[in-house]
């Protein structure tokens, strides 16, 4: 009920006051007072007793301000409406003259300056907590007025203007400094005062319901003093208007939002106002009918969740759980106690069947409430709820509204069922979940569309199918054998990775929800089958394709934000704990290139993937079928996999600060692989439960795992290393000798600070070890520096030989430039022709030997073709072959010269 429809009745005993407004108020204000005069008249003992002539005084005081008091004047008008207040206990008619000044502190204060509000902030705020201090006047009417004028401050009408040179203050103003004030506070701590006055408590918890929703700090306020209690312990009060509790609750809940949400929960913690809340819900459950009743129902079980939230709520200690888990378990089961509950099935039952949900959430965290939570019967209740199965009857819920709930409790179901396995396997619920899984997949609208309840039943079938998948993940991430294997008894393994290759066919890599599904299944595979050969078999080829199905599709979408990095890690992890240890299913991976898959995947994946990969790796190296396929992997660039190796051991050291020279060779022979990290933990000593420094360094870095896989592999004849490899080589295959060295060293420097002298043959063995370790050391670097003298050899031999090519391809270019300098000047120069020219004659006769007398010689000469040789300084010679028979020579050789030429 609005306040404003409220009828009050004047009370008979105060005398009424009447101020008649002058004509043309707006322009002309009244002579001023002197008020430290009207102070010192109300004080003076002299005039104390003259009632009347102080009542004169005050009309007239009121009479002039009836427009507004200025914000010079309100400390002296504060203390003239103290001294009325005092003298009200035994004079009503200074409660009129108090009721009249109220009125006017509706209206805007009034400044003479624009600066005025900013001189005098202050003596608002004083003001108005003052005001709010005339609450403790025992007049209804004053208390009335009071709460009327605090309410009329969040008033949105606007000032009029005004002709008389002042200004009135904006509202923001009178709202900011009432949030400075104590009215908040002052209000809250009145309640007690007019519990006989139901009327003005009304209009009391309708002010402090404006003041809670309208400003957080008017809520701390509040809170500072215990306000979310007091207002709890006096919401069931008798209220004929029936709006006590509804406000009571819209200030709980205002207090909880808009203030210090700990604060609030901690006040409503206590017992007696957990019984407060536990009469009003349940009243409200058991009476309620309209929809405004119900919310209000709702707002109690919400705030009821804040309060399950905190581990010191008595919500068992005072039977409120009790009675809400056989509450939350209507109409699924049941009871004699919940005869009397009442439900229409509306859409406000089905918001606080969710509520109760989610409570169930907060109550399991408490372990008697679990307790209450077995005898109650709430896994039951949760896996009817969650196969829909129905009481025999009429129905209760719509098909609408049983998908919403279905839904709701399959989540309720994923945290709750871990903490209840006991009830989970006595109930059947793996099986009820794998047949729920069965619908999902088995709809022929699934997929269609939607990612969860009211997007159509292809959207529906798919969140069903998430929640099952997450209860699922949920119950087997625990690793109890009795309830893994009743599920692998069920078939669930062959039955899982048909949904996982199915979605991994059909769905959208973008779909987020989808990858979700994929990685869930994916980790409720590896928790079936890590440490059960049987079960790794049952895995089997289908398993080891999906495997490789996913691992195909690498690591691009890491950072993309749909859940891809899950989903890289889940398969990983699939292949460590379903593969990797039964030897068939790592020959079917190995046989679809499964290594070769996992070394594409740790070339392009980012750093935090690299460990679970090389640890799978190291799995599969113990397999004969995988060595080869390792060894003869190539990346993009024709890089091998020991290269690649020895190329992450030197970004490993490089990330923990070990000590190299610029070859990545050992720069300090007694500290061969000591980290930044390990030097600045120092030799300080660790409890004997506690790893070591070089302990733990070894599981939380990835040398030990390149180590271990470069051992299977060996060191000898590994292909596509460069010097550089070599050198880091020379140190992998030593890590065990030195990290055992590290350890003892480390063993040694912490018996110092703890007072220990090791006996003689310990400190001799000690001493021992130290220098065969360094000793080891020395040797790897003199190793490493004959591999690097090599490498410059092999450097300095291919130089000679590049410059021996260059050499002899330089000289070959002068002859073939000489060459052709000599045929361009016969060919351009006459002169030099005729030279040439006569040059080849002399040269044939002086070759041609001489005729002997006597010597008879054939009368015919041979022809055939022309063969010219030509060499540097020397004449141009010309043969004949295919010799062609011609008449008797009587002619000059002149024919073979000129032919020749």
């Amino acid at each position: 009920m609005d306040s404003g429809q409220l009828v009050y009745r004047i009370n008979s005993d105060i005398p009424a006051v009447s101020l008649k407004k002058p004509q043309n108020s707006q322009e002309v204000r009244p002579k001023s007072l002197d008020l430290s005069k009207v102070i010192r008249l109300l004080e003076d003992p002299l005039t104390t007793s003259l009632k009347e002539r102080h009542l004169f005084v005050l009309k007239k005081l009121l009479r002039r301000n009836q427009t507004g008091f200025l914000l010079k004047e309100l400390t002296n008008i504060s203390r003239i409406l103290n001294l009325c207040a005092e003298k009200a206990t035994d004079h009503p008619e200074y409660a009129s003259v108090l009721c009249e000044a109220l009125k006017i502190c509706r209206l805007p204060f009034l400044k003479e300056r624009s600066s005025d509000d900013l001189s005098f902030s202050q003596d608002v705020t004083e003001f108005l907590s003052n005001m709010a201090r005339l609450m403790k006047v025992s007049h209804t009417e004053v208390r009335r007025h009071v709460v009327e004028s605090v309410k009329s401050f969040f008033s949105s009408a606007a000032p009029r203007e005004r002709l008389d040179g002042l200004q009135p203050v904006s509202p923001g103003f009178r709202l900011q400094q009432l949030e400075h004030s104590d009215i908040p506070k002052t209000l809250l701590l009145s309640m007690a005062a007019v519990q006989n006055q139901p009327a003005v408590k009304l209009q009391l918890l309708q002010t402090l319901q404006i003041l809670s929703s309208s400003s957080d700090r008017s809520c701390a306020s509040m809170l500072r003093a215990r306000g979310a209690e007091m207002i709890c312990l006096h919401m069931n009060e008798p209220d004929p208007s029936g709006q006590v509790l509804f406000c009571s609750a819209e200030i709980l809940w205002n207090l909880v939002e808009g203030g210090s949400r700990e604060e609030a929960v901690a006040q409503l913690s206590s017992m007696e106002c957990v019984l407060s809340l536990k009469e009003a819900f349940f009243f409200l459950v058991e009476n309620a009918s309209q929809p405004s009743d119900l919310r209000l129902r709702n707002y109690l079980l919400v705030i009821t969740c804040f309060i399950a939230e905190n581990p010191n709520a008595l919500l068992v200690e005072s039977f409120y759980a009790k009675e809400l888990l056989c509450f939350v378990t209507f109409p699924e089961l049941y009871s004699f106690s919940s005869s009397a509950y009442k439900l229409t099935y509306n859409n406000e039952d089905v918001k606080m069947k969710k509520l109760l949900l989610n409570l169930l959430v907060l109550l399991c965290r408490d372990v008697a409430a679990l307790q209450l939570c077995r005898e109650e019967q709430v896994m039951m209740f949760l896996l009817k709820l969650v196969t829909s199965e129905r009481q025999p009857g009429p129905p209760c819920w719509s098909a609408a509204q049983q998908e919403q709930l279905q839904l709701q409790a399959l989540a309720v179901l994923g945290s709750v069922a871990p903490l209840m396995l006991e009830d989970f396997v006595s109930c059947q619920g793996n099986n009820r979940l794998l047949l729920l899984l069965d619908c999902c997949v088995g709809s022929d609208v699934f997929l269609s569309g939607g990612t969860g309840g009211g997007g159509g039943a292809g959207g529906c079938k798919e969140a069903q199918m998430r929640g099952c998948i997450r209860a699922l993940r949920s119950v087997t991430s625990l690793g109890d054998p009795s309830v893994n294997q009743d599920l692998c008894d069920q078939g669930a393994i062959s039955h899982l990775l048909g949904i996982l290759i199915y979605l991994e066919a059909s769905s959208d890599e973008e779909d987020a929800l989808s990858v979700e599904m994929m990685s869930d299944i994916q980790l409720i595979l590896s928790a079936l089958c890590e440490t059960d050969i049987h079960n790794k078999e049952l895995f089997g080829s289908d398993g080891a394709q999906m495997a490789v199905n996913f691992l195909k599709k690498g690591s691009e979408k890491f950072y993309s934000g749909l859940g891809h990095n899950r989903l890289v890690l889940s398969t990983v992890d699939c292949v460590w704990s379903c593969i990797v240890g039964c030897y068939s299913t790592e020959f079917y991976f190995s046989a679809k290139k499964g290594p070769s898959l996992l070394l594409d995947l740790l070339r392009t994946s980012p750093r935090c993937v690299r460990g679970v990969v090389l640890s799978t790796l190291l799995g599969l190296c113990d397999n004969p079928e995988s060595q080869p396929q390792i060894l003869s992997w190539r990346d993009a660039d024709g890089q091998t996999a020991p290269r690649f190796l020895l190329q992450l051991w030197r970004e490993e050291e490089e990330e923990l600060g070990v000590l190299r020279d610029q070859h990545g060779g050992i720069l300090d022979p007694r500290k061969p692989l000591l980290t930044r990290f390990h030097q600045d933990a120092g030799g300080s000593s660790s409890p004997a439960a506690a790893p070591s420094a070089a302990v733990l360094e070894a599981s939380e870095n990835l040398r030990a795992k390149i180590y271990f896989i470069l051992c299977s592999l060996g060191f000898l004849e590994l292909p596509g290393l460069s010097a550089e490899d070599y050198v880091t080589l020379s140190i992998v295959k030593r890590y065990l000798d030195f990290k055992v060295g590290e350890v003892w060293a480390e063993v040694s420097a912490e018996l110092g600070p703890d007072g220990v002298r090791p006996i003689s043959p310990d400190q001799d063995a000690l001493t021992s070890i130290r220098e065969t370790s360094e000793d080891t050391a020395r040797r790897t670097v003199v190793e490493q520096t004959n591999i690097l003298e090599l490498q410059q050899e092999e450097e300095l031999s291919e130089e000679l030989l590049v410059y021996t090519e260059m050499k002899s391809h330089w000289k070959q270019q002068e002859l073939t430039d000489k060459s052709w300098n000599n045929y361009v000047s016969r060919t351009s120069n006459y002169q030099i022709l005729k030279e040439r020219k006569a040059q080849r004659e002399k040269y044939i006769e002086s070759t041609r030997p001489e005729r002997k007398h006597g010597d008879d010689r054939p009368t015919e000469d041979f022809l055939g073709r022309i063969l010219t040789v030509e060499s540097a300084g020397a004449p141009k010679v010309t043969l004949s072959g295919a010799p062609i028979r011609t008449k008797p020579r009587t002619q000059n050789l002149r024919f073979f010269s000129s032919f020749s030429d």
